[in-house]
Formats: C-alpha cells, sequence, structure tokens
C-alpha cells in the first residue's frame, strides 16, 4: 500500500516544481507567488499548509472565505487572501471587507459596486481584470474586444489598486497561446502582475511570465466528494 503524500509534502513538491520552472525559463523564483487554492477545503487543510510555512490563499466563494479566514488571519495576521472566482456584486462589499486582492474584476457594473464597497469600508483590496482569452460564453472574465478599453476605464479609476490581469484558459485547449495573449495585454498596458497557471499548467504558466500561480489540487488534493 502507498502511503500518500503529506499536505506539507505535496506543498514541497510544487514550490520545487516552480524553481524549477522559473530556472528553465531563466526568471528568479523570488518573483513568482504561490496562491494556494484551499476552495472547498476546510480550514483544517488551510492550518496544515500554514503550518507548512505558506501564507497567501485563493477562495473562489465569498461566502466560503468568510466562514474560513477570519479565524486563521486571527491567529496569523500575515495570512493573505485571493477571491479568484466570479463575484457578484451583492457580495462586493463582503469582498472588499476579506480580500487583500480581488482577481476576478470584470465589468462595469462590478467596477461600480467594489467602488461603493470600497467607500464604505474604508479599504480597498488589489484589484485583477480577469480576461475571458476563450471567449467562452459559460465563463468569468471580460471578452477579449472588450478588454483594452475595460483596462483602461479601470486604470482611471483604481488607479495603482489595479496591479494585472487573470486568465483561466480553455480547458480543452494548448494554454500557452493564452498566457501569451495575457501577457501581451499586461505589458501594452504597464501592468506587472499576471495570475495565470493553475495544477495542470503553471509550469507553462512560469515560462510565458507569470507572477502569481494558483495551485489547488496539488496541494490538498481532490475536492471532497460534499463540494
Amino acid at each position: 500500500m502507498v502511503t500518500p503524500l503529506l499536505l506539507a509534502d505535496r506543498l514541497a513538491h510544487v514550490r520545487a516544481q516552480i524553481d524549477t520552472a522559473a530556472h528553465a525559463a531563466a526568471r528568479d523564483p523570488a518573483e513568482i507567488t504561490l496562491v494556494a487554492v484551499s476552495k472547498f477545503h476546510p480550514a483544517t487543510s488551510v492550518q496544515e499548509a500554514i503550518q507548512a510555512g505558506q501564507r497567501i490563499f485563493g477562495e473562489n466563494r465569498v461566502q466560503e472565505a468568510a466562514a474560513k479566514f477570519p479565524a486563521l488571519r486571527a491567529s496569523h495576521p500575515d495570512v493573505r487572501l485571493h477571491l479568484i472566482g466570479g463575484l457578484q456584486t451583492n457580495k462586493a462589499r463582503d469582498a472588499v471587507r476579506l480580500a487583500d486582492m480581488i482577481e476576478s474584476l470584470d465589468r462595469p457594473a462590478l467596477s461600480d459596486a467594489l467602488a461603493r464597497a470600497a467607500d464604505t469600508e474604508g479599504r480597498m483590496p488589489d484589484l485583477l481584470i480577469e480576461v475571458n482569452t476563450g471567449d467562452e460564453p459559460q465563463k468569468f472574465g471580460v471578452p477579449r474586444e472588450q478588454a483594452d478599453a475595460f483596462i483602461r476605464a479601470s486604470r482611471a479609476r483604481f488607479g495603482d489598486r489595479l496591479k494585472g490581469l487573470m486568465c483561466i484558459p480553455p480547458a480543452e485547449q494548448d494554454p500557452v497561446p493564452h498566457f501569451q495573449l495575457l501577457r501581451s495585454m499586461a505589458q501594452v498596458h504597464g501592468l506587472s502582475v499576471l495570475s495565470m497557471g493553475m495544477s495542470a499548467d503553471y509550469p507553462q504558466a512560469i515560462a510565458q511570465g507569470a507572477t502569481l500561480v494558483r495551485v489547488g489540487t496539488a496541494i490538498f488534493g481532490p475536492r471532497p466528494a460534499t463540494a
């Protein structure tokens, strides 16, 4: 019988793979931040990752993040939370209150909701614009043809709180052209943060310039059956 790897071992393996991919691309591994995607996994698993040295986590749902992270952050104030899922406007205030970064800004209505929430809460998280690089109708993200105008409008509105771009390539396609498109957009607009790459393709994303990689399954294992 094969003994399953501990979460700390899986986390160490991902970090080693990040280092390997960075060196292969002639990049400094310190340029790349690992976002451990803890969605659908319990707070006890997040605690294990914290004990193994991880400090930046990604959640899809505001309600789930609100249930898990306030207590964790009370005991670990250096923990940082990224919201990476599609965000409803009626969750904007909770998102602004909870998150250090929102990676899924994708439409003017959400910009309006976040701006109102920031005025109310007295804080604004860092922001990434999610670009729907595959123009998939079922996915969140600003369509490609609208992306440049939305990026310009968002920079004018949010200033240096807008840090960069995020994408989730179509599952059935080679992700590299999508990573290249996102990198090109970021360069045109002078944005330095590129959130791209997940468990299946983060080494390829690093080769194309990712500065944030969002890795869940390779760290936490398959999502629970009840998720």
